[in-house]
């Protein structure tokens, strides 16, 4: 398959960010921060009134669409930068664009939106074909 510069990148879809996940991944994580677990705690520290997902959960969401668009490569640098939180029931799409093309290396720019709210996350990626 050959890639060009500004060729959309398909996207990966979250359709509800599940808290049940969220509980799984803090102990995958060994993260064991209230604020994904305990609305409670969320509306005591002003966050809101619904749990918050883990930043790495929403950096994968990001990866799982980098590498489901292209399919076979492999991610050899990423950044992102967070913007906003993502919270349990949040419809998300990550999605993203082509910026260039060296030989067998791609390089990305991507994002992660919140349906109804915009971008939460976004970042640049090179990726191996």
């Amino acid at each position: 398959m050959s890639y060009s510069v500004g060729d959309a990148l398909a996207p990966f879809v979250i359709d509800s960010v599940s808290p049940d996940a969220m509980r799984d991944w803090s102990v995958f994580l060994a993260d064991p921060n209230p604020i994904h677990l305990d609305v409670e705690v969320v509306k005591a520290k002003g966050l809101g009134d619904k749990r918050i997902n883990q930043g790495p959960i929403n950096v994968a969401y990001m990866m799982n669409m980098l590498l489901a668009a292209v399919p076979g490569s492999s991610i050899e640098a990423m950044d992102s930068r967070f913007l906003d939180n993502v919270y349990e029931g949040d419809h998300l799409t990550a999605s993203g664009t082509i910026t260039g093309v060296d030989g067998n290396r791609l390089t990305c720019e991507f994002k992660l939106d919140v349906a109804g709210r915009g971008t939460v996350n976004s970042g640049t990626a090179t990726l191996i074909i």
